[in-house]
């Protein structure tokens, strides 16, 4: 890497080790100084789109889009070839990423009768609906590499969801519009039925594509130099989306709180969150899969594209800002929930790690046979190692 590249890996290093502090200092800023992040949202180039295909670039749209875009330049279509001859486990991934959310929400509308507020209700429905609708996120690729998952099978989870979205997520929104009431079924109905499809085709599908094409174009020492750039702007446009988002719902939330709901939300999330991890590994489990497929399905199937869902919200549902809450509570609870699944599943290798050189040395007693035996297991390890070197 040249001296130019490097002042920016740092800069990237950071924003990777400290995102999460960062996501909340977003959400943080939006509840207590909203102004730029509503002002963003009234920048647009007008309605872009082909025919009857059209729809609102919004700066958040074009935001949106050109992380898309440069998440598709990344993504090396050699790597899932071998998903040809192995098309089961996709497959079942992408179905329980359909069906497995509709299904949770259908039994939280039947929990939820007793609940007290309405229109809590109906919000957190609509909210879940949104993030079930969504593609699986990008991000689930880095957890699931930074865990030895099974990366061709990852990257086409993620990719085929993407690809699937103009047709699924119509389909995920109808199916939860028939048990959401009144106002908010019928705005469910009218997003599957219009404005969905033009979005997803024009700032997910489309920007995915290019993205790809361009990435096979640029050649990958090229790639590898640009890539620390990549990764500042991501961060970079990442946080200012969701600042922008949460603008909009943040700050009623904070001026008027109302604890039981912001409470029963976060908890609907995280049961929602948890469980789409758990089914992932289980299902990948049944199918006789390998470990590191287990771990592809389940960062797979708990990690969803919040930052489409927070755009087409605010854009389409802007008279009912609650809805906004689940969604950037599971933007922020998928990432802790990854990274505490990540530590469960590298904690038995790195006590394999520890526990190898200590059998190394049990089973070779040339080295120790000098040890005073007196001395505890640490000093006579140590002194073991100062033997052998």
């Amino acid at each position: 890497m040249d001296d130019h590249g490097r002042p920016m890996a740092r800069i990237a290093g950071f924003l990777g080790r400290h995102f999460l502090a960062l996501l909340f200092a977003s959400y943080a800023a939006a509840a207590f100084w909203p102004g730029p992040g509503l002002g963003m949202r009234s920048l647009t180039l007008g309605r872009i789109g082909v025919g009857p295909i059209r729809t609102e670039a919004s700066l958040p749209f074009l935001m949106l889009a050109c992380l898309l875009f440069n998440a598709g330049l990344n993504v090396r279509l050699s790597q899932i070839g071998g998903l040809v001859r192995r098309p089961r486990m996709l497959g079942a991934g992408l179905a329980a990423n359909v069906f497995f959310p509709i299904v949770f929400i259908l039994a939280v509308s039947w929990w939820m009768t007793w609940w007290h507020n309405l229109d809590e209700t109906q919000n957190l429905l609509v909210g879940l609906a949104l993030i079930a609708s969504m593609p699986i996120a990008g991000s689930s690729t880095a957890w699931s590499q930074n865990a030895d998952g099974d990366m061709p099978l990852s990257l086409g989870l993620v990719l085929g969801s993407t690809f699937l979205s103009p047709l699924l997520t119509p389909m995920a929104l109808h199916a939860v519009g028939f048990v959401a009431i009144g106002d908010y079924g019928e705005d469910l109905h009218e997003l599957a039925s219009g404005h969905t499809g033009s979005f997803l085709a024009i700032g997910v599908l489309a920007p995915s594509v290019l993205g790809i094409l361009a990435g096979r174009a640029v050649r990958p020492e090229r790639l590898s130099t640009i890539k620390p750039h990549l990764k500042v702007i991501n961060s970079a446009i990442l946080l200012a989306l969701n600042y922008s988002n949460a603008a909009i719902s943040l700050p009623q939330a904070i001026a008027h709180p109302d604890l039981d709901f912001l409470t029963i939300t976060l908890g609907v999330v995280t049961s929602l969150c948890v469980l789409a991890f758990v089914v992932g590994w289980v299902i990948a489990r049944v199918l006789g899969a390998g470990r590191d497929q287990r771990i592809a399905l389940m960062f797979a199937l708990g990690m969803n594209n919040n930052g489409t869902g927070l755009v087409l919200a605010s854009m389409a549902l802007a008279d009912h800002p609650a809805v906004m809450v689940p969604i950037i509570f599971y933007n922020m609870v998928q990432h802790l929930v990854a990274g505490a699944a990540g530590a469960l599943i590298q904690r038995p290798a790195r006590e394999r790690a520890v526990a190898a050189p200590i059998a190394a040395v049990s089973t070779n007693p040339t080295p120790t046979a000098d040890i005073h035996p007196s001395l505890d297991r640490a000093e006579r390890l140590h002194c073991t190692h100062a033997v052998q070197g």
